[in-house]
Order: C-alpha cells, then structure tokens, then sequence
C-alpha cells in the first residue's frame, strides 16, 4: 500500500510538471501571437521595410560594401537594381507569406520572453547557486541571439541575395522568384545567424553537465574551422570575400566559447578542491 501510494506521489509529481511546462509554453505562444499580430498589423513596413530591403540597391549593406570596394579600385557591389523579379504565383500566397511572416517577426521579438519561460521552468531543479551564477542568461542569450540575427539579416543575406539574384546560366533565362522563395532565404538567414550566435551560451551547458571540456574543443579546433568555412560557403556566394566575412565572427564565438568552458571548468574543479 505504501509503495502503491509513493508511486501515485511520483506520477502525480510528473503530471504537475507538464502541467507546468504547459502553461509556460502557452504564455510563450500568446507572446508570439501578440507580436506576430503587431507585426501583421504593421505590414508595409514589415515587407516593404524590412523583408524587400535587401533587393534594394540603397541597402545599408551595399552602400558599404560599394564604397570599400570602390577604395580598392573595383566596381564588385555597386549597382542600381538587381535583374530580378518577386512575383506570387499561387492564390493564397501572398497571404500565406504574410501569416508565417508575422508569426516569425512575433518569435523573433519575444524572443527573450520565450527564453524567460524556459528559464522559469528549468530553474527550480537547479541549485542555489548555480542560479546566481547564471543571472545574465536571459540577457545574453537574447542579446547574442539579436546580434546574430542582425548578423544574419544585414551580412548573409544581401551577399545571397546579390548573388543569386544576379547569377544566371543563361542570358535567355529570366530571374522571377516565388516570394515564398525569396521570404525563405531572408528568414533563414536571419534565423541561422541567431542560432549560431548562440554558440557560447550552448558550449556553457554542454560544459556544465561534462559533455564538453575545453581541451576538447582546442583538439578539434582545426575542424570545427574547416566547418565553418563549408558552412560559410553553403550560406553565402562563392567568393573568398563573402566567406571570410561570414566566418570570422563564428570563429570568434568559438574561441570564446573556449574560455568560456574553461572559465567553468576552473570553477568545478576549485568547488571540488574545497568540498575535499
């Protein structure tokens, strides 16, 4: 009877924890609609703005890269249209595209609200001090997660979309993209540059629970580069310039991300010393 009313306490304990997990996952879905809804509200800046900006020759990121290119002598990214069209070519289309569009813009901006509520539900099983320490993990997973998707949106993918937007195998054939398409390449841009800049904050976990060791990640150093620059050559045009570009701040996260590792490491084995 005993056993049988401890077993009922445990599963009764599980329940309460989805219970839990459900309704931070309901607050993290309201906020997303709310802003989602924001920004279906706000539609001729969301795509005319922001989505169609980087189509544009007065893009931020071409006026720079045109003026570097032109103090070395070189004409690489001015311009003054791209040869290319954003057309729909189903019914629903532009109206699909706006729906995921602004459910996209709504995750991005409540970003730091949904990580709140990750947070609020992991961290009653953590240690006192394990959640001092981590205090800043709400600010600085969402300020590097913004940066990457700034990173994402104003670096990869205006050199995607100058060179596919330009490149064609043929003269008689006609660049005219499904916005579904183009809207694709803009949101996965700016969405994998913000998971990847997330990097220090995934190495600061997987160090945490031992999976990861700074001299681990010192030993595969050399080909975690090497993938980095296939991954910077999938994701951007192939040209050396674009690829450095798009490289070097991962490798920068990465470096910091081994003493960031080792920061912890230090920490674990200094606690283990005074525990003995």
């Amino acid at each position: 009877m005993g056993a049988r009313l401890k077993s009922i306490e445990k599963e009764m304990s599980f329940l309460d924890h989805l219970e839990e997990l459900r309704w931070h996952l309901i607050k993290s879905t309201i906020a997303v609609v709310l802003f989602g809804t924001v920004a279906f509200i706000f539609k001729s800046f969301v795509f005319d703005v922001v989505i169609l900006g980087p189509k544009d020759a007065d893009f931020p990121t071409y006026q720079l890269l045109c003026k570097s290119a032109r103090m070395m002598g070189l004409e690489s990214f001015c311009f003054t249209e791209l040869p290319f069209a954003i057309q729909s070519r189903t019914m629903a289309g532009q109206f699909s595209v706006h729906i995921w569009t602004s459910i996209t813009a709504g995750f991005i901006i409540a970003f730091p609200y949904v990580l709140l509520q990750f947070w609020q539900f992991i961290s009653p099983g953590l240690h006192i001090k394990e959640r001092k320490s981590a205090r800043g993990f709400i600010f600085v997973a969402s300020l590097l997660f913004f940066i990457g998707v700034l990173f994402g949106y104003y670096i990869v993918t205006p050199l995607s979309i100058h060179f596919l937007g330009k490149y064609q195998v043929s003269a008689q054939v006609l660049n005219e993209f499904d916005i579904g398409s183009y809207i694709g390449l803009v949101r996965a841009c700016a969405l994998s540059g913000g998971v990847i800049f997330e990097l220090p904050i995934i190495i600061y976990f997987l160090t945490k629970i031992g999976l990861v060791t700074p001299e681990l990640m010192k030993k595969y150093r050399k080909f975690a580069i090497v993938i980095v620059l296939i991954l910077s050559a999938i994701i951007t045009p192939p040209d050396i310039a674009s690829q450095i570009i798009v490289a070097i701040p991962v490798v920068i996260l990465y470096e910091i991300s081994i003493y960031i590792s080792r920061g912890i490491i230090k920490k674990q084995n200094k606690k283990a010393a005074t525990n003995v």
